[in-house]
Order: C-alpha cells, then structure tokens, then sequence
C-alpha cells in the first residue's frame, strides 16, 4: 500500500511538472524567405507556427519590424517597407499597424475575436528597401532573420536566402543569442544561388538568428546619384530642420531686437546729488533694478527711510523687531511751553515746527508706493510692526508697496519684451517638435534634443536669480553664505551638465548626430541669449539711468573727489539724511555713510558730530558711530522684513570583418508578441 502511494505520488509529480511546460506558449517554428531583387529591395515571407495557450496570443500576435539599420559606416539610415500581406492558417487575415519609436508594429488579428488555443500558422509579406551594405569589394545582406524582441522562446528557426540572376554567394555567417552575442549555433547550406540557414538549438527569449551572405559586386544596381541624394535628405531630416529650424529662430529674434529690444541712445552720465527727475528712493531702486528684484523689500525698506528722513514716520529699531509709527498732528505747545512731541531734523537743513502728517510744504510729493506704505501704516493703527507675530501684515503692506509702484510706472522705463520672448520660445518649441516627428529620431536620440533644452531653460533663470540677489546682497556675512551656498550648488550642477554634455556628446558621435545636436544647443543659446537683450529701457528709462549712474556715482566718491565737484553741496547732517534712502536703494549705503563718519570725525564738524542725533530714529547704540549704524540698519531691516514673512505653503507632492558580426546586427530583426 504504502508502495503504491510512491507510486501515485512520483506520477503527480511528474503531471504538475509536464503541464505548465505544456501549456506554455511558444514559436515551434520560424521559417524566413528572402528573396533579392536584382534593384536592392529584399521580398521576405515569414511564417511563423506558434501555439496559443489564450494566456497573451489571445486575439493573435505581433510582428515589430524596425525602419532604421546601421549601414556600413555605423550611420543609422532609414529604410523602406511595405507590407504585402498577412494571414493565418493559410487564409488572409485582418491587421491594423502602429508606428512609434523608429520602427512599425504589425498586429494579425481582430480585437474582437479571440483565437482558438492550439497552434496557428502567421504569415506576414513584405518588402523593404536599402537594406543591401556597399563595399569596396562585394556586397552583402546583413539580415536579422527572427529579430531579437520576441517574448516567446523559440524551437526551431531558418532562413533562406536567393540571389537574384543565378549569382553565387562568395560567403555566409550566421549569428544566433542575445543582443550583441556572437555564438554561431547555426548551420548553414549553400546550393547554387540559395544559402539557408537553421538554428541546431531552441532560441530563448529575446534572442535571435542573424545571416550575412556576401556576393559578388553587381549583382545588385549600385544606388545612383539621385536615389544617394533622396536618401541623404532623408536621413539628415533632423539636422536640416534643426538648420532651417535656428536660421528661423535667428531671424527672428534679429528681427524683433532691432524692432522693441534695441537700447535707446545712453545719455551721459555725470556725477550728480539729487534724484533725476526728483525721482523717489522706491522708483530709483525700480528703474536700476529694472523691476523688483529680492521680493522689492530694498525699494520698500528704502521708501520707509524716505519717510522717516521726511518727517512723516519714525522708525523704532528694537533688535528683535522693527516699527514703523506714524507721526500725527503737532500738538502745539503744553502747560510749560514744551513741545508736546520732539522736534524732527529736517533734511532741507532747520527744524520744523510744522506739521509731520504731511511734512514740510516745501518738500516734494510723495511716489505712490511711499503713499501706499504711509497708508499701510495708518491701516495698522498708526504703527506697522515688523516682527514674525505680525508677518502677514508685513506682506499685505509689501503687496499693497508693490501693486501701487506697478501700477504707476509699468512699462514706463523699461519694457522686458515678455511677449517677443515667449514668441520666439514658442517657435523654438515647434522647431524642436518638427525635428523629432521628421528627423526619424530613435528613442535613444530624442534625449540628445531634450537635455539641452531642459539645460537652456535652467540655466538663464538660474543666472538671473543669482544676478539680482547678489546686487542686493548687503551684509559680508550674507554675502559669504550666499557665495558659499551658490559655489556648492554650482559643483554640483556643472558636475551633473558635465556629465550630461559626455554622455550626450558620446551618444551624439556614436549615432553621427553631433551637427543636429549643435544645432539644437544653437537654438537653446540663441534663446538664452535674447531673454537676456530682449529687454530695453524706454528713451524716459535711457535718460533716468543715466542720471540714476551719475547719483550712484556721487555717494560712493571719495570725500576729497566729491569736493572737487563744482557746484557740489558741503556734506551736512541734513544733506547725508536726505540722500540716504538713495543710497539704501542703489545698495551704497556703506561708502556713503562711511563718508559722513569721515566729515563728523573732521575738526570743523566737531559741534555738529556732538549734537547730531536725528528724531526720525530711535535704536540701540550698538558699536560704532551712528553712520556705522546707519550702515548696517538696511541690511538689518530688510533682514528683519524677511524674517518677518509667513513661510510659503507647501506644495503637494561588416558583418565579415575582423569577427565585427554579431547576433541582432544589420537590418530586419525587432521582434514581436501577443496580444
């Protein structure tokens, strides 16, 4: 009994192990028929016995057949084909083809009707065209006979090549495994003008039987001149779309610089001591800027300094915090003849004794982004407080700063030609999708046209970044920081592109599309290039940047160089006052300030050093003078506004020579499946 139990027990086992083999499907046979016309073009008739298990031949199976080879010189060319015809079971059979990623896929079958399990006979017919390699002396099929892509293993598979005319082939090889193999477990016969091939072991999947029969130079026309020229502007259909593409581009970018980005006449620049135009701090900093650069919190902390110089608000500097407070109606006098608030320095050289809401009558009016500010800060009670606890106030009072500078001077002194950018960027964009829906682009080529626009995209925002902070970059420390953090991005960065650029450099070579590529770099330069020009001072914007140069100039002369001006003002508390939101906007508050420390430590402004204290600014002594003070309180306050601002929300997240032949070579080949 329990000998009989063994016994049932080894047969089951041996069923479990022989059914899923069974059941599994497979090619039993892959016969190719190739026959050579004597104009090149090869007529091929394959048929394939495979046995569906209904698991993924459900419906029938597919042929993929590539439209691009390697030629002799390793140059991807394209080729011809045309499909004859497909059947099954030795009747004619329905078929629908895709194309995509440089070759074609045939499916047999209709996705309504599901086949029978069992083996099916697939017949497909085609012919395909410049698929014979040239050389010196003889001419030769470099045939991928099953192609290296099938998903099935396959038993047994043959070929049969005929010459046409009765030629005799000089030479066969035959190649069979894996891509790139170059094992020969094949055997092949030659008979007169045929040579066949057949596998003497089962093919795996994705392994393949490739054949490569030479003969005699004529028996095959040579291409003519013509056909040669045909096909050199079909292979080079990318890089004559990509020349056309950026001669385009070129022109056009020429053509709008010359029309909207050629800068207007520079006026001259001389050394000056007041705004041009009695342009406010806010609007100076704008027009250098040439919009807001760092959030426009400089243009905002130098508008709050204009109105502090002005006498229109104080500012409270308490370290951890910064306020804001206005300064209201002057209460005339009290019980003892005291004034009931301190009197403000006046910029223009006296006290006043007149009202602070406004300050003095004489002064000029106020931009409309200080208005805006002053409004913020009546909005807030009379004290805007810049701290973290009152951060969102602090960034409704920037937006309101911002909205009313945009709205008063957008486009008035400098027009950056967005939308001739976006124009050429747009067309660029075509250019680039007509080289790889023309070009014929393999899906390992695409990426050499994608990595180099992705880099022309990067980098011209990164560098536009890095130019308007560093103007703005006030304090050494931050300075350093910032220096540090950019050098380490920056080896990362040029690291990675280093890499990219060999990599794609050595694709670019190993596929001989090094012009194309250049071509495509040419485009994303050109780019890069006029988001840069595009942009162009108004001949209002032209004139205040010159006079806007020529205050920069001034603040950070030398003392003995500023006296030599003629005409220039005695340097003076009220003149270092009223010049300093200037200086906070150009981002020279330091030389600036280090000239006024120089004339208080003078022997004739020893009086003025000892009584110089302005009303318009409370804070702590700290080290140094107060122009040092001075110095670093920009810095310190647009630090303190940054600080102050609600964190942004996250976002959600031959095949003859030297032994160079090998398995999946030459033309032919792909692969298929079931579906």
């Amino acid at each position: 009994m329990r000998r009989m139990i063994g016994w049932l027990a080894l047969v089951l086992s041996l069923l479990l192990a022989i059914l899923p083999a069974a059941a599994a499907e497979r090619i039993e046979d892959y016969r190719a028929d190739i026959m050579l016309q004597p104009d090149g073009t090869l007529r091929v008739r394959e048929v394939i016995r495979a046995v569906s298990e209904g698991d993924q031949i459900r419906r029938g199976i597919y042929r993929d057949f590539p439209l691009t080879m390697l030629d002799k010189d390793d140059r991807r060319v394209q080729v011809d084909f045309n499909l004859i015809s497909v059947r099954r079971d030795g009747k004619d059979e329905p078929y629908h083809t895709e194309r995509g990623d440089g070759g074609i896929r045939i499916y047999s079958g209709d996705k309504d009707v599901l086949l029978p399990s069992g083996p099916h006979v697939f017949e497909f017919t085609y012919e395909t065209g410049r698929q014979i390699r040239f050389f010196e002396d003889h001419d030769e099929i470099y045939w991928n006979v099953t192609g290296n892509g099938w998903i099935f293993p396959i038993l047994k598979a043959s070929a049969t090549v005929t010459l046409p005319n009765g030629a005799i082939a000089r030479d066969a090889k035959a190649f069979t495994g894996s891509y790139g193999a170059a094992g020969s477990d094949a055997r092949i016969t030659r008979a007169g003008d045929t040579v066949s091939v057949s596998t003497t072991r089962p093919l795996g999947p994705r392994e393949g039987l490739t054949l490569v029969v030479a003969f005699d130079k004529g028996v095959v026309a040579a291409p003519d001149d013509a056909t040669r020229a045909r096909w050199w502007l079909r292979d080079h259909a990318g890089l004559i779309v990509a020349g056309l593409g950026l001669a385009i581009v070129t022109v056009y970018y020429l053509w709008m610089w010359a029309r909207v980005g050629r800068d207007p006449p520079a006026g001259v620049v001389v050394p000056r001591w007041d705004a041009p135009e009695g342009a406010s701090p806010a609007l100076v900093n704008y027009i250098d800027g040439r919009g807001f650069a760092d959030g426009g919190w400089t243009a905002f902390s130098a508008a709050a300094l204009h109105l502090a110089v002005r006498g229109q608000v104080v500012l409270e500097d308490l370290k951890e915090r910064l306020v804001i407070r206005r300064i209201g109606t002057r209460v005339e006098n009290d019980a003892e003849g005291k004034s009931a608030e301190p009197a403000v320095a006046d910029p223009w050289g006296k006290r006043s004794g007149t009202s602070k809401t406004s300050g003095r009558r004489d002064a000029p009016p106020l931009g409309a982004g200080e208005a805006a500010l002053l409004g913020s800060v009546d909005q807030a009670g009379g004290a805007l407080v810049v701290d973290r606890a009152h951060g969102p106030a602090v960034q409704l009072a920037g937006s309101a700063f911002r909205t009313a500078m945009e709205r008063e001077h957008r486009g008035k002194y400098y027009r950056a030609n967005t939308g001739f950018i976006v124009g050429g960027v747009g067309l660029s964009l075509l250019v680039l999708l007509a080289i790889m829906v023309f070009g014929g682009l393999g899906e390992d080529i695409v990426p050499l046209v994608i990595i180099p626009v992705v880099a022309g995209i990067f980098l011209p925002g990164l560098a536009t970044a890095f130019v308007k902070s560093r103007r703005r970059e006030r304090s050494l420390a931050s300075r350093i920081a910032r220096i540090l953090v950019l050098a380490f991005i920056g080896f990362v960065a040029v690291s990675i592109l280093l890499s990219l650029f060999a990599t794609v450099v050595t694709q670019a070579l190993e596929h001989h599309e090094l012009p194309m590529l250049f071509a495509i770099g040419a485009i994303v330069l050109v780019n890069a290039l006029f988001f840069f020009l595009m942009g162009a001072p108004t001949p209002l914007g032209a004139t205040m940047t010159a006079g806007i140069e020529g205050l920069r100039q001034y603040l950070i002369l030398a003392e003995q160089e500023r006296l030599n001006l003629v005409g220039a003002p005695q340097m003076s508390p009220a003149h270092y006052e009223t010049l300093l939101p200037y200086a906070v906007a150009l981002g020279v508050e330091k030389p600036w300030s280090q000239a006024f420390e120089t004339w208080l430590a003078s022997a004739g402004a020893a009086v003025a050093a000892a009584a110089y204290q302005p009303a318009w600014y409370h804070g702590s002594q700290g080290p140094g003078g107060f122009s040092d003070r001075m110095s670093r309180f920009p810095g310190e306050m647009a630090s303190t506004i940054a600080a102050s601002l609600p964190p942004p929300p996250k976002s959600s997240s031959s095949g003859f020579s030297s032994g160079g032949g090998f398995s999946g070579g030459g033309g032919g080949g792909g692969g298929g499946g079931g579906w």
